[in-house]
């Protein structure tokens, strides 16, 4: 039988938990898993993709723009939290399958959609096993962990072995949670070279928990253009409130040609990353215009800014930061409109054959560091649930207030991780 495919992972890990009442489980190292091999070769047409990364685009704007309500700098990963929703998605049926399509922004119909994802997962990937290091490292994890016992459907199995390259790991939730919390747990730890640690907290999972769905996803490049550190020194940022804070800024001595494009209240870059295959694209709106700017940020507005991108010879100065952030981001998607799943009403028959589970929490943690060489990232979700019963010359980008920051993959478009800076300090 196929076992579940694990890959180095630090950037964003999610974890998705279906409980019966959420306990803890002992882990058994027994697999229940179909017999299927995963598709490496998807003949997937590239319009499924598009389509997939501009909803997944779409949500996270939709996400960014519940979260930006919480003080202070945000971080986090859209893309690993759609798809750990899009494993849970293929378990929904009627309502429940209809209000997660329309909140994800998954317009696709199933037997398009899942190897959309599969095909996406892979193309981010810009090495093969084997392979020389790469200049980047991102790579992807798929784990489940169901409660031993418990029966899910082989057509559920199928789809996650096929798409995810994923099998259920079987664990005793009802007498030994807390060994099976740790476990998991540690899981992520590895996934994410030890950058998030204990995302399921104690007597999150329990006696009812029937299933935790988990992905990783790692992420580590180094700028195509380092900042020499040598130039790094102390410089005002100010803040929303007009206050300022010493920080360490970054500067390039020298322009660099890269993408650039400027509007009205706001600059726009692109940093790149080495091997070509990533960039993080900071939007910099003008001083004291940030609030204005990130309210009206849509996912259509974004596509347009991104679309005006062009080479220009710029200067940029960037502060060193560092930021973990956590979520409970139950409220926020209820908000966004998921409150059938998140009810005991919800129909994941598609994983049991049962109308006996639901959502009852989605945690989320991150962790991002930006230096002279590059960057690295980290982030987890756990979804837990129950059971009932421009200028042509040199330009300068000088990032010393507020700003707003993607983490994209330059070939399918997807948006890795999205975030924002309100004070670089720690």
């Amino acid at each position: 039988m196929l076992k579940p495919v694990l890959r180095k992972t630090i950037l964003v890990g999610v974890i998705f938990a279906l409980c019966a009442g959420c306990g803890s489980p002992a882990l058994n190292l027994t697999i229940a898993q179909s017999g299927l091999a995963r598709n490496t070769n998807p003949q997937t047409p590239a319009a499924d993709v598009q389509t997939l990364t501009a909803g997944n685009l779409a949500f996270a704007l939709d996400l960014y723009n519940e979260l930006r309500s919480t003080d202070g700098n945000l971080f986090f990963s859209p893309h690993s939290i759609s798809t750990a929703l899009a494993m849970t998605y293929a378990g929904a049926r009627g309502e429940t399958a209809a209000e997660m399509a329309r909140v994800l922004h998954f317009t696709l119909p199933a037997e398009q959609l899942f190897p959309a994802f599969n095909a996406l997962d892979l193309a981010l990937q810009p090495g093969k096993p084997g392979e020389k290091e790469q200049p980047l490292e991102l790579h992807g994890a798929n784990a489940l962990w169901g409660q031993q016992g418990y029966t899910f459907r082989p057509e559920f199995l199928d789809l996650l072995a096929q798409n995810y390259g994923a099998g259920i790991r079987l664990a005793d939730f009802k007498t030994a949670a807390e060994a099976a919390r740790q476990t998991i747990n540690q899981w992520v730890s590895e996934q994410t070279q030890n950058r998030i640690q204990d995302l399921i907290a104690s007597g999150q999972v329990g006696a009812s928990t029937r299933l935790v769905l988990v992905n990783a996803i790692y992420f580590k490049g180094g700028w195509l253009y380092p900042f020499d550190p040598q130039f790094t020194h102390e410089a005002p940022f100010t803040r929303l409130d007009g206050s300022q804070v010493n920080v360490p800024l970054m500067i390039w001595p020298e322009t660099q040609a890269v993408r650039y494009a400027q509007g009205t209240g706001y600059q726009m870059v692109e940093l790149p990353y080495q091997g070509g295959n990533a960039v993080m694209t900071i939007l910099l709106p003008d001083a004291g215009q940030f609030a204005a700017f990130e309210e009206k940020l849509t996912a259509a507005q974004l596509t347009s800014l991104l679309t005006s991108l062009n080479s220009q010879a710029v200067k940029v100065s960037l502060p060193r930061f560092r930021h973990e952030s956590a979520f409970d981001l139950t409220g926020a998607l209820g908000k966004l409109g998921l409150s059938t799943a998140l009810s005991t009403n919800a129909d994941f028959s598609g994983m049991t054959g049962q109308r006996d589970l639901f959502i009852g929490a989605v945690i989320h943690k991150a962790f991002v560091e930006v230096n002279e060489s590059g960057t690295e990232a980290a982030a987890a979700t756990a979804v837990i649930m129950k059971t009932t019963s421009a200028p042509v010359q040199p330009l300068e980008v000088k990032v010393d207030r507020p700003f707003i920051y993607l983490i994209r993959d330059t070939q399918t478009g997807a948006v890795l991780f999205m975030g924002r800076v309100l004070d670089p300090t720690p």
